[in-house]
């Protein structure tokens, strides 16, 4: 194993384990950031948004415009930000540990009715 792979390795287990943090933060199992699919179902509930919307998460370009939007609104939901939630969808290792890691904590009424 050469360590490009092991950095990759190391990358993807700290934006799990903080996505892990940010779940149990807002109240929701720890665990479902591992789970494929699901987790994308408890990210789409954080944000208030139907659960059909995980079907975008499939289809090519649409899945990069709905993953913005999601980040863009759970970051509003931690009190950061729109910068910071684009941040969250194009660099997930700096900007979901962050939030994951740090003092911010989550509201759901941040994203208003």
């Amino acid at each position: 194993m050469d360590s490009f792979t092991l950095l990759e390795i190391l990358a993807i287990a700290l934006v799990f384990t903080a996505y892990w943090r940010l779940f149990e933060k807002a109240g929701k199992p720890g665990w479902a950031a591992v789970v494929p699919i699901y987790n994308v179902i408890v990210l789409l509930d954080l944000v208030k948004r139907p659960r059909w919307w995980a079907i975008f998460f499939f289809l090519p370009l649409a899945n990069i415009v709905v993953s913005i939007v999601v980040h863009i609104e759970l970051a509003r939901c931690f009190g950061k930000t729109p910068l910071f939630g684009l941040g969250m969808a194009l660099f997930p290792v700096i900007f979901v540990s962050i939030l994951g890691f740090g003092e911010a904590s989550y509201n759901p009424d941040a994203l208003g009715s």
